[in-house]
């Protein structure tokens, strides 16, 4: 993979990782719903000019090629389907990071890498051998970071591992349309669905919002909004153009690492040994499930 590919997919994992601590502060003063639609919106919102900046340099025949009935019903399903795969990964996610640290958040988020081809197995595709070792291996990581003595899981961890496999169903979705779409458009309607999602759940369940508490959380939702949801995904499409997918994807899972760095210099959290074995495992497990492997 290019130099340049790997700087602009790694800069796209730093981001994802250091989003995490963005979520806990600013889950300090908005409730979950609240966060997950100022983020979705603003990350909409920030793709809408990129949208424009794109469209100009496209040849005509593409523009026209877009402009079909068929093309546009296609983008709007497809961002549809993966704004609500997307809503359900990050308010999962939102409500784990309230009793999960955010090193271990970041880990368990990670699992997406893993459930990807479990879920792709019951559509009939299937997996290597190394694959399964080590889907076999992040479960061991699994029991060693979330599973305490009493072998009892915290909730948080189970909202956690929720998200994963919602971010593996986005992903999958992402899979089956982006090659057919303009992958910015996608995304800006993906963070659009997901806003709309956000806002009517916090009207339904969180009536008691104050204008105060926005202001405080809003530091932290411009960060994870513009950056995380705007600018990261938009890296994400542009790094892994012309770029090794199985390298792409391992740079990418770096924000697992990311996460447990940004929330020990930022929060101040740490792993006790058990719960840092746990993150080791399940970093070999991520590192294995992205080596290549020959197809029969």
């Amino acid at each position: 993979m290019p130099i340049k590919n790997f700087l602009i997919l790694l800069l796209t994992a730093m981001i994802w990782g250091t989003a995490f601590v963005g979520q806990a502060l600013g889950m300090e003063y908005v409730p979950p719903f609240t966060f997950t639609a100022g983020r979705s919106l603003l990350g909409a919102l920030v793709l809408v000019p990129v949208i424009y900046f794109l469209d100009r340099f496209k040849s005509p025949a593409r523009r026209a090629e877009e402009s079909t009935p068929e093309a546009k019903k296609l983008v709007w399903v497809g961002g549809i389907l993966c704004g609500i795969a997307l809503f359900a990964a990050e308010s999962f996610q939102q409500f784990g990071l309230i009793q999960t640290p955010v090193g271990k958040a970041g880990f368990l988020t990670a699992l997406y890498i893993i459930f990807v081809p479990l879920i792709a197995l019951f559509r009939g595709k299937r997996s290597s051998g190394i694959l399964w070792i080590a889907v076999l291996i992040a479960m061991a990581g699994l029991y060693f970071l979330s599973v305490k003595g009493d072998f009892s899981v915290g909730s948080g961890d189970i909202l956690c591992i929720a998200g994963a496999v919602c971010y593996a169903i986005q992903i999958l979705i992402i899979d089956r349309y982006a090659p057919k779409v303009d992958g910015v458009k996608l995304s800006c309607i993906m963070f659009l669905t997901g806003g709309v999602l956000g806002a009517f759940f916090t009207l339904i369940f969180e009536p008691g919002l104050t204008l105060s508490a926005i202001k405080a959380a809003l530091p932290a939702i411009l960060y994870v909004g513009i950056l995380s949801n705007g600018v990261a995904y938009t890296l994400q499409v542009i790094g892994q153009k012309g770029a090794n997918p199985t390298i792409a994807s391992l740079t990418m899972s770096l924000e697992s690492v990311f996460a447990v760095i940004s929330g020990w210099l930022i929060l101040g959290q740490t792993l006790n040994s058990r719960e840092a074995l746990g993150c080791l495992l399940m970093a070999c497990a991520i590192v294995i499930a992205q080596l290549p492997t020959k197809n029969k």
